[in-house]
C-alpha cells in the first residue's frame, strides 16, 4: 500500500509557476481587449454615438464581473451535466487557495480569471449590432439575461470536461463557436426585433474616427495572443504554435479584405484593413490549435475576401448589423470552425485530422454540428430575450432621442468639447446663452 501512495504522491500535478505566470498574463491580455473593442466600435459610429458605444463594452466588464463571481464560473465549468455546470462554485466559494485546475499545473483561480474575460467580451462584441438606437438600461438588461442563458451553458458545452459538444469531440480552441459564433448569432437576434436605424440605405453613417477605429484594432490584435495562446493552459510548443498562427493568419486577411476591396471598390481603406484583421483574428481562434502557419495564410486569405464580401449582405436582406459584427464575428466564426474540418494536421494540439491531411470527413461533420447548435441556440435564446425586454421597457430609444444623439440623452455628455475652440458666438446666439447658463439644449431621459 505505501509504495502505491508514494507513487500517487508522485503522479499528482504540481504547481507551474512558469505556466501560471503566463496565464495571468494572458488574462491581462484578454482583458485588455475589451477597452480594444470599445475603442475600435467607438471610432466606426457617428459622433453623437461615440461614448455610448464605449459605455456599452465597458459596462460589460462590471455586470459579467458580478455575474461570474455569482453563478457564471459554476454553471460554465463547474460539475453538472452535458448542458450545464453545477452549484458548488457559486460565489467563488469551495475553491482552495493552492487547488490545481485537473491535469493542469495551473491554480483554478487563474483559468476562473482567464475564462472570466472570454465571458466579458463576448456579450461586448454582440454591441456593435446595436449602435444608435438602444436603451443603455435595456442593454445591461440584455447582456445580464443572454449571459446567464446562453453563454455561461454554451461555454460548459464546448469547453467543460463533460460538456456535450466537447465530449462528441468538436474543436474549438478558443473560442469560434463560444464566442463569436455565439455572439453574431446573438447581435442578429437582437436586430431583427428592434429593427434598423433612422435613415438606414439613406443618410451617411459614415466612422467619425479612423484613427480611434486603428488602435482599437491594434489593441485587439495584441490582446489576441493571450486570447489564442493562453487558451492552451500551459506555457510550451503548443501555445508557441497558436501565437503564430494567431499572427499570420491575421496578416493574410487583412491582405486578403484589401485586395477585395481594391478589385471591387477601386480603394485600400483602413478601415477595410482593420476589419480585415479583426475577421482574421476571429477565424484563427478556434483553429490555432490545430493548423499550420502554411494553413493559417489560406485560413486568413479565405476569410478575408468572405467577410468582406458578407458585410454587404445586409443591404441587400436589409438588416442593420451597424458596426458588421454578423458579417465578421458570425460568419469569420463559422468560416474558422469549419476549416479545422479540412486543415486540421493532427500534429498541434489536437490529434484529429481534417480532410486535406487524410482524415476523411469526420470532424467536418462534427464542426457542422457545433456551429448549427450554437448559431441555433443563440439566435432563438436572443430574439426571445429581445422580445420580452422589448415589452417589458422598451429595448430602443425614440426616433426624437435616436436623431438628437444616445451621448446626450442617455449620457449627458459628449465626446469631444468644442466649446473653447474658434471664435465666440453672439450674445444674440440662444444655444450660447443656453450653454453659458449652463443649461443643456437636450432633456436627459430615462435610459
Amino acid at each position: 500500500m505505501a509504495p502505491a501512495i508514494m507513487t500517487l504522491a508522485a503522479d499528482a500535478p504540481k504547481l507551474d509557476s512558469g505556466s501560471t505566470a503566463f496565464m495571468l498574463i494572458s488574462a491581462a491580455l484578454v482583458m485588455v481587449m475589451t477597452p480594444g473593442l470599445a475603442f475600435f466600435y467607438g471610432g466606426m459610429v457617428r459622433v453623437k454615438s461615440a461614448l455610448n458605444m464605449l459605455m456599452m463594452s465597458f459596462i460589460s466588464l462590471g455586470i459579467i464581473t458580478v455575474l461570474w463571481t455569482l453563478y457564471g464560473f459554476s454553471f460554465a465549468f463547474g460539475s453538472g451535466n452535458g448542458f450545464m455546470g453545477g452549484t458548488h462554485w457559486f460565489g467563488m466559494r469551495h475553491i482552495g487557495i493552492g487547488e490545481l485546475w485537473p491535469g493542469y499545473g495551473i491554480p483554478v483561480y487563474v483559468f476562473a480569471v482567464f475564462q472570466l474575460m472570454f465571458a466579458i467580451i463576448t456579450p461586448a462584441l454582440i454591441s456593435g449590432a446595436l449602435a444608435d438606437r438602444v436603451k443603455f438600461t435595456a442593454w445591461s438588461l440584455f447582456i445580464t439575461l443572454w449571459a446567464t442563458v446562453v453563454y455561461f451553458p454554451v461555454a460548459h458545452w464546448v469547453w467543460a470536461s463533460d460538456g456535450w459538444l466537447f465530449k462528441k469531440g468538436v474543436i474549438d480552441f478558443a473560442g469560434g463557436t463560444a464566442v463569436h459564433i455565439n455572439a453574431g448569432a446573438a447581435a442578429l437576434g437582437v436586430i431583427l426585433v428592434i429593427g434598423k436605424r433612422k435613415g438606414f440605405k439613406r443618410d451617411p453613417m459614415r466612422p467619425h474616427n479612423l484613427p480611434l477605429v486603428m488602435l482599437g484594432c491594434g489593441l485587439l490584435w495584441f490582446g489576441w495572443f493571450g486570447f489564442n495562446a493562453g487558451s492552451w493552459l500551459g506555457s510550451d510548443g503548443v501555445a508557441a504554435v497558436a501565437f503564430t498562427n494567431t499572427q499570420v493568419a491575421t496578416a493574410a486577411a487583412m491582405l486578403g479584405w484589401l485586395i477585395y476591396e481594391r478589385l471591387r471598390h477601386g480603394s485600400f481603406t483602413t478601415l477595410g484593413a482593420a476589419s480585415g484583421a479583426v475577421s482574421g483574428l476571429v477565424a484563427v481562434t478556434p483553429a490555432c490549435g490545430s493548423i499550420s502557419p502554411l494553413g493559417a495564410i489560406l485560413l486568413g486569405l479565405v476569410t478575408g475576401v468572405i467577410c468582406a464580401a458578407a458585410v454587404g449582405l445586409k443591404y441587400r436582406f436589409n438588416y442593420d448589423d451597424s458596426l458588421d459584427v454578423v458579417g465578421v464575428h458570425m460568419v469569420g466564426g463559422i468560416v474558422g470552425s469549419l476549416s479545422i474540418g479540412f486543415l486540421a494536421t493532427g500534429g498541434v494540439g489536437q490529434t484529429a485530422k481534417g480532410v486535406f491531411y487524410g482524415g476523411g470527413w469526420h470532424q467536418l461533420g462534427l464542426q457542422f454540428i457545433g456551429v448549427g447548435a450554437v448559431l441555433g441556440y443563440s439566435l432563438v435564446c436572443a430574439v426571445v430575450l429581445a422580445k420580452l425586454i422589448d415589452l417589458v421597457m422598451g429595448f430602443r430609444v425614440t426616433e426624437d432621442e435616436e436623431i438628437t444623439g444616445v451621448d446626450q440623452v442617455l449620457h449627458a455628455e459628449t465626446a469631444y468639447d468644442f466649446a473653447g475652440v474658434g471664435g465666440a458666438r453672439s450674445a444674440a446666439d440662444p444655444a450660447a446663452t443656453s450653454s453659458e447658463a449652463g443649461a443643456s439644449p437636450v432633456k436627459k431621459v430615462d435610459a
